[in-house]
């Protein structure tokens, strides 16, 4: 994706793009919610007195809770649709902001609210698939990009959280939060519309999807894209601080550049792999990912000198993000192209799967820590592993792919982006390739 594409009138005019901006609201203040545990953690943990293993756990909690919830809201989506939703999470949302604000006093509060923050991550498959529902196969990358964007509510999260709840206590900081979702809940309302390209299906057929070897590789591939994204961003706060001493109020000035260049780079992913394909993107971005895992686990490990600096850290943190990010946005340009019709179902999937995976890192890093002597490097090295897999799954699909449902690389075939300017909008619902 380029400037260019943003002063592409034809991008704009393709689709319904105030359900789009406010799509892209409603995933950002959402997201937010969801790692706001993550981002006040050493806060919690110095009132509760946890140890790595403990912080680890707490940490992990909503982003696990968020990945079972969003199959299950994507599944709603289908019947209600995707805007009623929405709506129904974020008042979810609201009152359980308001009972953590008022009533968690104790470490098991704090579990039960990891819980409640958890439904805000469902957002994920219903918000890109919303936003971009309008839109045709040669603008679906940067339209899934925009709407992605919203992972930068984990930026508002770190920069914002750790000095409210510094001021005000971090129980106050979920009294705060309900202001913004209550905000998006409304634009939404106002200025959102339902696309058209909902397929109706029987519960049966929509579960289906369970079996589709395809969308596992999708699955796959998003555990390291989205699960190393949002694994890493709810553990940033207690990395710089526990690894490097960085006090609790300003580890957000670390974390908040790293978290961003992944949300740009959603955009910039999506964008590029409607250019020049999904599946190429995906392959370089996997060796960049090996690359940078193994380099943060190394810089655990080296101890003293000059490689005890938390900025290296934060260097290597930015090339690893971006390559996340960028990956984010590539896996979602190819999803609605193999899943046409059933798009919340697949995003949710893929989505709920890779969430898990998130779920999965910050156990690693504090067990790791309580119970190796290694610090935080099995959970990096985890990374590597994933990497490696996703390299070699798409050697083995590859070609399949390119011979079936989608173009050269990964983009949108011919026929689909002629028909798309044909007739305006995608093709017929139900035209999925086979499995």
């Amino acid at each position: 994706m380029h400037v260019a594409a943003f002063q592409d009138k034809g991008f704009w005019k393709a689709g319904h793009w105030p359900t789009l901006l406010t799509s892209l609201l409603y995933f950002d203040f959402c997201f937010a919610v969801w790692v706001l545990n993550g981002a006040m953690a050493p806060f919690i943990s110095k009132e509760f007195g946890l140890d790595p293993a403990q912080k680890g756990f707490m940490i992990s909690v909503p982003v696990i809770v968020g990945a079972l919830m969003r199959f299950p809201l994507g599944l709603l989506s289908q019947y209600i649709g995707r805007k009623a939703a929405a709506q129904v999470e974020m008042g979810m949302i609201i009152a359980g902001l308001a009972l953590g604000w008022l009533y968690v006093e104790t470490m098991a509060g704090v579990i039960a609210m990891g819980c409640v923050l958890g439904v805000a991550g469902a957002s994920f498959g219903v918000a890109l698939s919303l936003g971009s529902g309008s839109y045709p196969p040669k603008y679906k990358g940067l339209a899934m990009g925009i709407a992605g964007a919203g992972n930068s509510g984990a930026v508002l999260a770190v920069l914002f959280a750790p000095p409210l709840a510094q001021t005000y206590g971090w129980k106050a900081v979920y009294g705060i939060a309900i202001a913004p979702i209550a905000f998006a809940m409304l634009m939404l309302q106002l200025f959102a519309r339902e696309p058209d390209d909902r397929e109706h299906k029987s519960l049966r057929g929509h579960l289906e999807i369970l079996l589709d070897r395809d969308a596992w590789i999708f699955n796959l591939m998003y555990a390291l894209t989205f699960g190393g994204y949002i694994g890493l961003t709810s553990f940033l706060p207690t990395l710089f601080h526990d690894q490097y001493g960085i006090p609790k109020e300003s580890v957000g000035k670390y974390a908040a550049g790293i978290i961003l260049m992944a949300s740009i780079l959603r955009l910039v992913g999506g964008g590029m792999a409607d250019r020049v394909g999904g599946l190429r993107m995906i392959r370089f971005l996997a060796v960049v990912a090996v690359a940078g895992t193994a380099a943060a686990a190394g810089l655990v490990l080296s101890g003293g000198g000059p490689l005890s600096s938390p900025w290296v850290m934060v260097a290597v943190m930015v090339v690893l993000f971006s390559a996340l990010g960028a990956g984010n946005g590539a896996v979602f340009q190819l999803l609605p192209l193999r899943f046409r019709g059933n798009t919340a179902v697949a995003g949710s999937l893929v989505g709920e799967i890779g969430g898990l995976a998130g779920g999965f890192l910050p156990n690693a890093m504090g067990l790791g820590a309580k119970y190796t002597g290694l610090g935080f490097t099995p959970g990096f090295l985890a990374g590597t592993a994933l990497s490696v897999c996703i390299l070699i799954a798409l050697a083995l699909v590859m070609r399949r792919w390119t011979t079936t449902w989608v173009g050269e690389g990964g983009r949108a075939r011919p026929e689909d982006v002629s028909s798309a300017a044909t007739d305006g909008g995608d093709p017929p619902l139900g035209a999925a390739a086979p499995g």
